[in-house]
């Protein structure tokens, strides 16, 4: 019999920004880690939560880094981008995320 699907809480939704995807993260998915784009304010257990309600794996580890906004300019005036929160996050062997699929 196979376990009743619970309903997915609405607040992962806003800990899971987006897939992170270059050259360097798929390279980490030969190490079984993808990394995504997350909210500023989420801290691992949220990050390891929602990864594991959203796309029924099971999380290792969770590692984060917070890559501070550049400064830019336009037409000569000099602004800042947003800083962005990147998770690398490590699953347990023979699981897998496709991240080119929607959730």
């Amino acid at each position: 019999m196979a376990k009743p699907q619970t309903p997915v809480d609405l607040r992962h939704y806003d800990v899971i920004v987006a897939p992170h995807i270059t050259e360097k993260a798929t390279l980490l998915s030969e190490q079984n880690a993808v990394v995504f784009r997350v909210a500023n304010d989420a801290t691992k257990p949220q990050i390891k939560a929602a990864i594991e309600a959203l796309f029924s794996v099971k999380v290792t580890g969770v590692n984060t880094i917070v890559q501070k906004g550049k400064t830019k300019k336009w037409k000569g005036v000099p602004y800042t981008k947003s800083d962005v929160k990147k998770a690398i996050v490590t699953l347990a062997d023979g699981q897998s995320i496709d991240v080119t699929t929607g959730v």
